[in-house]
């Protein structure tokens, strides 16, 4: 059983190059998508209404697509403008289209009513074309359902044992305090201090123990928001339970990743992860922000 009402990971933007038809299957759905010539990406149904050919190995034609088994020609709506020798066109002669955006270097689409698709609900990510960050994607596969995977990535007991060695930098389990856990509008808010040992991020890191605090958002169907704050030690203890304020950390670094079910048992993991700087002001104003906007997602 799937959410479909909400803004699902395609593909990176990358991915859907122009003068190309890429098929992929998401939800159980088959889906063709495309770019019109002004850049803008198109998602039909990837299955011709007159005898289900793929429209994946059709041709584009502009900003159309035709089928190759019977000639009839799709607009980017979904409607079919041209059937060849015959001059009436049925109105059911038809695909579904989706709605789909490219937003923070990831083409989104909206599996559900495309009446309820408003591209303010498309969560935070940070783009790999973000001049305040570095960031590098990767994509994995796996034969599971996508429940194990949103499952695994929101079980934070086990960071402390099995990611001992993450974040650059090497903590035990006593290092971790408890964390705050919170509701938001559509999801959960996770937040807790790690002490460390020496990060090997920087040289500046590397002379001596660290203090991180880390925040971590998981927004429904399963977009993951991770901040880590790297800080001198003793801030945790200053500012215990709680983000600090008025000290700027020493290093930022920055974890999204969105889980979409293509089928009931595969599923696709997309990620990115970088370092950099926004102010913290600014980080706020777009954690509240994409907090309000999930609120309108069902």
């Amino acid at each position: 059983m799937f959410l479909r009402n909400c803004w699902y990971a395609a593909g990176w933007s990358r991915d859907f190059a122009p003068d190309a038809l890429t098929a992929v299957t998401i939800l159980n759905d088959p889906i063709v998508i495309y770019r019109r010539r002004g850049g803008e990406a198109v998602a039909l149904q990837d299955r011709c209404c007159h005898r289900f050919a793929p429209l994946s190995m059709g041709r584009l034609e502009g900003d159309d697509l035709r089928c190759m088994y019977h000639g009839l020609k799709f607009a980017p709506s979904g409607r079919c403008i041209e059937i060849p020798g015959q001059a009436k066109i049925p109105p059911q002669a038809c695909v579904r289209s989706y709605p789909i955006a490219d937003k923070y270097s990831v083409a989104w689409i909206w599996m559900g009513d495309p009446a309820r698709a408003d591209e303010a609900l498309i969560p935070e990510f940070i783009g790999v074309d973000d001049p305040a960050w570095s960031m590098k994607p990767g994509r994995m596969d796996y034969n599971a359902n996508y429940v194990l995977i949103n499952d695994n990535l929101l079980d934070l007991s086990h960071i402390a044992f099995l990611h001992n060695k993450s974040l650059g930098a090497s903590f035990t389990p006593e290092g971790v305090s408890r964390p705050n856990i919170s509701k938001t509008a559509h999801g959960v808010k996770i937040e807790n201090w790690i002490s460390s040992g020496p990060s090997q991020m920087s040289s500046t890191l590397s002379k001596g123990r660290i203090d991180i605090w880390q925040t971590y958002e998981f927004v429904i169907p399963g977009v993951f928001l991770l901040h880590a704050d790297f800080y001198p030690q003793g801030t945790a203890a200053m500012f215990p339970e709680r983000e600090p304020v008025g000290v700027e950390p020493m290093h930022r670094q920055f974890t999204c990743q969105a889980v979409t079910p293509l089928t009931d048992d595969r599923t696709c993991y997309f990620s990115r992860t970088g370092r950099g700087g926004r102010s913290r002001s600014t980080r706020r104003r777009s954690t509240s922000s994409a907090s309000r906007r999930s609120t309108k997602t069902a």
